[in-house]
This record gives C-alpha cells, sequence and structure tokens, in this order.
C-alpha cells in the first residue's frame, strides 16, 4: 500500500507526485506535472478531490488540479486569476470558498469556489497589515485568523459562509513585539487553541482561543532553535500529527525540525528534540496516518522521510529523493 505527497518545485515549475511506501517509508516519484512559473503554497480541497497551487509569477493565478480517486495522479482542470502574489492557500470549512493571503500585497482575498471545484476571481480583496502571511479557519467556528509577519499582529475575522464574506471581528487584532514576525498557525482539533510560529525569532507561542468572542490570548511560548543556536532564527513551518500528540516546526538557517509533545489537558509544549533535515527546510507536512514526516530541502531539491514514533514522537530517517528545483510546499493525501 501507498500513500501520495505533492510537491511544489518554485524553481522548475512543477508538482512532483511522490509515493511513500507504508512499510518502510520509501519514496519514489509516481507523475511530475508541468506547470510553469513560481509554483509555491498548494491546498487539497475538502473531499480530496482537487488540489490548488498558487502561482506566484506572472500571469498570477491558483491552478486547480483534479486528484484521480484511485490513483491520486493529477490532472489539470483549469486556473483562476489571483489579485496579488498569494504566499498561503486554505478552504473554509464547507470547501465552497478559497483563502489566500499575499506578503508582498499585503492583502488577503476570499474566491468562490465552483459545483466544479473550480475557483472563480477572488469576491472580496481586504487590506492587512504587512506581510500578509497564512489565513486560516478555525476548526468548529466561524472565526477566521491571518497573519501578518511585517505588521506583528494576528488578524482576527467572522466569516458569512452563505455570503462568502469576511468582515473584521471583535477583538480585531492579537498584536506581537516588532522581533516574532507571525507567520504560520496551527490548530488544534479541538478549535480551543492554536499555536502560532514566529520566522523572525523561531519562537511557537500557545494561543488559548476564546470560545465565545474568539478572542486570542497567548500562554507561553518556546523556542523551535537548538540550543546554543546563535546565527539567527528563519523559521519557515509548523504542524500538528493528526492525533495532535506532538507538534513540529522546521527552521531554515539551523537546518533542523524541531519536536514537541503536547500535553493533552492544557495543550503545553515539552520539547522532544532536534533533528537535522534538509538544507533550508522551508516546507513539510505530516501523513493523515500520522506515521511519517516529510521535509522539503529548498537548496537541496530533495525530499526525506521520517517515521514518527508513536509513543515518543521522535523522528527517525527513513529516504531521501531529488524532487524539482526549489521544493518548498508538500501536501499528503491518504492511500487510495
Amino acid at each position: 500500500m501507498t500513500m501520495l505527497a505533492y510537491v511544489s518545485c518554485a524553481g522548475s515549475g512543477e508538482v512532483d507526485v511522490l509515493a511513500i511506501d507504508e512499510r518502510t517509508g520509501e519514496l519514489a516519484l509516481r507523475q511530475r506535472v508541468e506547470l510553469g512559473g513560481m509554483l509555491m503554497p498548494m491546498f487539497i480541497a475538502r473531499g480530496g478531490r482537487h488540489l490548488h497551487v498558487a502561482r506566484r509569477s506572472e500571469p498570477l493565478a491558483v491552478v486547480t488540479l483534479a486528484i484521480d480517486a484511485g490513483t491520486g495522479l493529477l490532472t489539470r482542470t483549469g486556473e483562476a486569476p489571483l489579485p496579488h502574489s498569494m504566499a498561503y492557500l486554505s478552504t473554509d470549512a464547507t470547501g465552497r470558498h478559497l483563502f489566500s493571503a499575499s506578503y508582498g500585497g499585503h492583502q488577503i482575498a476570499v474566491s468562490p469556489i465552483g459545483e466544479d471545484g473550480l475557483p472563480r476571481a477572488a469576491r472580496q480583496v481586504l487590506p492587512t497589515g504587512d506581510n500578509a502571511h497564512c489565513i486560516v479557519q478555525a476548526p468548529g467556528s466561524g472565526h477566521v485568523y491571518s497573519t501578518c509577519l511585517g505588521g506583528a499582529a494576528v488578524l482576527h475575522w467572522r466569516f458569512d459562509a452563505a455570503a462568502g464574506l469576511l468582515s473584521p471581528a471583535e477583538p480585531a487584532q492579537l498584536a506581537f513585539a516588532a522581533g516574532v514576525g507571525p507567520r504560520h498557525l496551527a490548530f488544534h482539533p479541538s478549535g480551543r487553541r492554536c499555536y502560532l510560529l514566529g520566522e523572525l525569532d523561531a519562537s511557537i507561542t500557545l494561543l488559548d482561543i476564546d470560545a465565545r468572542t474568539g478572542g486570542l490570548s497567548p500562554r507561553l511560548t518556546v523556542s523551535a532553535l537548538p540550543a546554543g543556536f546563535t546565527e539567527g532564527a528563519w523559521a519557515s513551518d509548523l504542524h500538528l500529527t493528526p492525533d495532535a500528540r506532538f507538534l513540529y516546526a522546521s527552521e531554515r538557517r539551523s537546518n533542523t525540525l524541531a519536536a514537541f509533545a503536547v500535553d493533552a489537558a492544557d495543550g503545553a509544549l515539552a520539547l522532544i528534540g532536534h533533528v537535522p533535515t534538509e538544507t533550508q527546510p522551508r516546507g513539510f507536512s505530516i501523513t493523515p496516518d500520522g506515521r511519517f514526516l516529510l521535509a522539503a530541502g529548498q537548496l537541496s531539491h530533495r525530499v526525506t522521510s521520517y517515521a514518527i514514533a508513536p509513543a515518543r514522537g521522535t523522528l527517525t530517517p527513513c529516504h531521501s529523493l531529488d524532487v524539482g528545483q526549489d521544493p518548498n510546499w508538500i501536501e499528503c493525501r491518504p492511500a487510495p
């Protein structure tokens, strides 16, 4: 049996489809889809029928690829314009609306998704603080959060799924110190808390979510940097395992993955350790069964798989594979 991973390669303008052996974690190239342009963020749509890929070079667009229900292979089905170069894609809980965030455009957008699974042109574009970096809806709620790396804040929105529109919520934002650089969010499946990765200091902040207002409250902060590392932080990605027992973060200057155990009662983090990984690990992903982590090296042009120890959360390297140039984003799907 095999699982599949989709890897966007910005330098060679392609999406590589990798097979993951469920017994060994060995990787094999199954398909290479040439799309052209600088491909970066991706998102598997609700239901697993489509992969959406942002092209961040002209013409700016979200490219949609159908995922074959049996093989998991990709077929390009269409594209829609995006209002700017988008650094992040996600969908709302219904799967009928595409959210996107633009680092250079300092904005977020909402695009409707048709019954055919294809996004349309943006319905709404909203200005943010400097360097919007991600946008995610919290599980089980109408609350949406977006980060501003340069603006040092997490913005809080209400989403009307019927109208497909965002509006500022109250409280409207949570401010951070200038040296944090809010980048990515990882939500606990309960919807009661989330974790924020700071790009500029490699911090991970546990945020409690008010059940009534959706407001965020910082509770604790830990570092994703290895002890004694002094060359400056450049953190990149953050993910929880599906069972929310472990959290991992990637850091591009130390070329490491940090592993943390998550307290089941309060979400507190306890460091498990650091593992050396591919050079400049821009993005990584965890398989839906929580057994493997795949990390992409933006400068090594390789992907490495790691086995996740079910009891301890430690990472053991399994296999490395050459992929296209500048791999930066990975999305995993279960075996067909």
